[in-house]
């Protein structure tokens, strides 16, 4: 029996589905329309089409950026819409969608909305978006070529190409695609440890700024590491002097973790002279640029990345700035033969007459054995946009950042934290909390951002920042990822902080007092 005997294809699509098997089950019947091959595309086409609705029916009924309601609200509507999860008998297909997915969409914060601006969470572009269907669809697994042979390749290439974005000087760059900034951390932790034990020493000092993100500390607990050395970040950035003084009092290895894009402020600590003081003392650099890593797509913010090819290895996400589905993460190393600690055989996965017979070898790019193809969206991304259109999306964040740094200055009932934005993010604060004592100023600011998600009316997040005279206070963050929302997008949020917080106050003084 020949291939195409055994694997019959149809060369045309009926419009009307005839002859196709149908998307869904009737309902009492068990659907077992898979997503793959041919006829699995049909399905999932017409499927697409209920989720698609699903998700324009249940953004209208939100009506904002946030379901309103409160924690509790949102939870009793979930669980009215999809009650039981499992039922004795299925709904089918179709119905199941229907309800599932237009419950999590009513029920959903939406960063496409330019009021949802807490955090590092962005809205996906639909071309990354649409990418990520068809790797569910394919469903390659990244750990032997035989599950993934073509999106093996293909991470192959993307990985270096982003590597030579890293470090464009050195001649075998090389990264891995990880889940995230917490997982790339963590593996650079590991091979900074594996580096140490190899020259003869027992572990490697971690030394780090307090703006650092918490998957530092939390990777030296997991690889049994000692705690870090912590120094202190004036104004939000890693002092080199406080770094120097750190090292001069360590023996044996030392890694030194840099942070380009803070998640609190989004600045870029001093990567020039922090590699300068790193090398005086022997250390190795980790940036950890999660957030700043970007930038490199454009040519005018890179060299707010200068210094960056002097690290041993940077951690880059491309589902913050780089506007994909969560998870796309990236961990960069100047030379590929840092990774080879990651090696491990497994028979059944990559067994030594494979490899000798030309097998690749996938187990060793990952600490996860069972990992989905997040390489495909980023590499139609990359092609869709470029270089150039990416850069040019992450100059408009940084852009439109300003102009709302701008349009907090000049409101006479907001002050923005003293200093230059970060990378894309704002700091600013009600001057009605000014005027109170400082722990009920911190209230004020912090009762003003639960009572806009309560009410579902805009995602601003909390930052802990020093401010002109050197006292820490609570501040309101706006982190800025839209790839089209501008600066007037965005002006009327700050009404609403002002009236918001205008409500809070009205309401507390008409509040009775307490007995004297």
């Amino acid at each position: 029996m020949s291939r195409d005997d055994r694997h019959p294809r149809t060369p045309d699509r009926d419009p009307d589905g005839a002859g196709h098997p149908d998307a869904s089950a009737p309902p009492g019947e068990v659907d077992v329309a898979v997503a793959g091959d041919t006829h699995g595309a049909y399905a999932l086409g017409k499927l697409t089409s209920v989720v698609l609705d699903a998700l324009a029916e249940g953004a209208t009924v939100r009506g904002g950026p946030l379901p309103a309601g409160g924690p509790d609200a949102v939870a009793e509507r979930l669980r009215a819409a999809c009650a039981p999860v499992l039922p004795e008998h299925g709904t089918g297909a179709e119905e199941a969608l229907r309800t599932v997915v237009r419950a999590v969409a009513e029920g959903a914060a939406d960063p496409a909305d330019p009021w949802c601006a807490a955090h590092l969470h962005c809205p996906p572009l639909a071309v990354a978006a649409a990418a990520d269907l068809a790797a569910a669809a394919l469903n390659p697994s990244m750990d032997s070529w035989d599950q993934a042979p073509a999106a093996a390749v293909l991470e192959q290439e993307v990985t270096a190409a982003l590597a030579a974005l890293v470090y464009p000087r050195r001649a075998a760059p090389d990264a891995l695609i990880t889940s995230g900034g917490t997982e790339s951390n963590l593996v650079a932790l590991l091979l900074a440890r594996e580096r140490a034990r190899a020259a003869g020493a027992a572990t490697v000092r971690v030394v780090c700024g307090d703006n650092a993100h918490h998957s530092v500390r939390r990777a030296t607990w997991l690889l049994g590491l000692p705690e870090p050395v912590t120094v202190e970040c004036p104004g939000g950035r890693v002092d080199p002097t406080a770094v120097d003084r750190a090292l001069a009092g360590l023996t044996g290895p030392a890694l030194v973790v840099a942070t380009a894009g803070t998640t609190d402020e989004g600045l870029v600590d001093p990567l020039p002279h922090l590699a300068a003081v790193a090398a005086r003392h022997g250390a190795e650099l980790h940036v950890d640029a999660a957030y700043g890593g970007p930038l490199l797509f454009s040519d005018r913010l890179a060299p707010l990345l200068d210094g960056l090819e002097s690290a041993v290895s940077v951690t880059f996400d491309l589902h913050k700035l780089g506007w994909q589905p969560v998870a796309a993460g990236v961990l960069a190393v100047f030379d590929t033969g840092l990774l080879a600690p990651l090696a491990l055989r497994a028979d059944y996965l990559n067994a030594d007459d494979d490899g000798e017979a030309g097998l690749p070898d996938l187990l060793g790019r990952s600490l996860r054995t069972t990992r989905r193809p997040d390489v495909l969206k980023i590499a139609a991304t990359l092609r869709a946009l470029g270089r150039t259109g990416l850069g040019s999306l992450v100059e408009h964040c940084v852009r439109t950042a300003r102009e709302f740094a701008a349009f907090v200055d000049a409101h006479p009932a907001l002050r923005r934290r003293p200093g230059e934005p970060g990378i894309s993010t704002v700091l600013f604060r009600p001057t009605a909390a000014d005027v109170l004592p400082p722990a009920e100023g911190d209230a004020l600011v912090a009762e003003v951002r639960r009572r806009l998600l309560t009410e579902g009316l805009a995602v601003v997040g909390r930052a802990v920042a020093e401010d002109a005279d050197g006292t820490r206070r609570l501040w309101l963050k706006a982190t800025l990822l839209h790839p089209r929302a501008a600066g007037e997008d965005l002006a009327g949020l700050l009404d609403l902080v002002t009236a918001t917080t205008a409500r809070i106050r009205t309401t507390h003084a008409q509040e009775p007092e307490g007995p004297r």
